[in-house]
């Protein structure tokens, strides 16, 4: 299993960001998928999951309404659409199999910081 996150940056309270990650070495369009991150000195926190089919998503209540997450099973791809981003959604976001982050993969740095 390999998966591959890309997309984060600096950004200014109140922008956006979409994040991707590359998913290989798995049937990617059978598994749920999940975003999780993890802000400086803190754990891990579930964001966002998305059925296999993509019909179906679900956020934490920290960044509903705010945050949109979308799948191509074809391109073996997740995304995750950041908007109206927040001083505290500055975090190490990864991609991952499962709610806890326990397969995941190396991350990417967001930082919101005006």
């Amino acid at each position: 299993v390999q998966l591959v996150e890309s997309g984060g940056g600096l950004v200014q309270p109140g922008g956006s960001l979409r994040l991707s990650c590359a998913a290989s070495g798995f049937r990617f369009s059978s598994y749920w998928m999940y975003w999780v991150r993890q802000a400086p000195g803190k754990g891990l926190e579930w964001v966002s999951s998305i059925t296999t089919s993509g019909g179906r998503a679900y956020y934490g209540d920290s960044v509903k309404g705010r945050f949109t997450i979308s799948r191509d099973n074809a391109k073996n791809t997740l995304y995750l659409q950041m908007n109206s981003l927040k001083f505290e959604d500055t975090a190490v976001y990864y991609c991952a199999t499962d709610s806890k982050g326990t397969n995941r993969g190396k991350g990417t740095p967001v930082t919101v910081s005006s």
